[in-house]
């Protein structure tokens, strides 16, 4: 059995109206489905830091504050069956983010170069998320704003 890929998921969360979740969809790659910024863990990095820089990396925003660990995805790849460790973190951005724009991503990941139409989603969410990356919303209490204890 191989070593399981450490990631993160970011769960960016704004508050206006209500409370709303940053995701992206794949411009021009539909069948990649909506989904949050996520990533590999880099030699090193703590997960707090990978999940930033992935934000950054996949929208362009750098003003975010991580809140805490949500919970650890332990299912293989979907796709591959690889075993990952994906460490989803709940992170709060200021509430003038932009509601939507078009960000080429930077890096040196696979996905460099692929342009991510970012925008945010009112939560509860209206449609599930790619790869079952909503699974650990419910860990979050019912204002958005806090971790609850499972």
């Amino acid at each position: 059995m191989s070593t399981p890929r450490r990631r993160v998921a970011a769960y960016v969360i704004r508050h206006r109206a209500g409370p709303e979740l940053l995701v992206f969809d794949h411009v021009g790659i539909p069948d990649a489905g909506t989904q949050i910024p996520a990533g590999g863990i880099e030699p090193g990095e703590d997960p707090h830091a990978a999940a930033l820089r992935e934000v950054t990396e996949e929208t362009g925003l750098d003003t975010c504050t991580v809140i805490g660990v949500v919970g650890i995805d332990h299912r293989p790849h979907p796709i591959t069956g690889q075993p990952r460790h994906t460490h989803v973190l709940h992170l709060r951005v200021p509430d003038d983010a932009p509601d939507t724009w078009t960000h080429t991503v930077r890096g040196d990941g696979t996905d460099t170069g692929l342009q991510f139409a970012c925008h945010f989603v009112p939560l509860p969410l209206p449609e599930p998320l790619a790869d079952e990356q909503d699974l650990f919303l419910g860990h979050l209490d019912p204002d958005w704003t806090t971790l609850t204890r499972r």
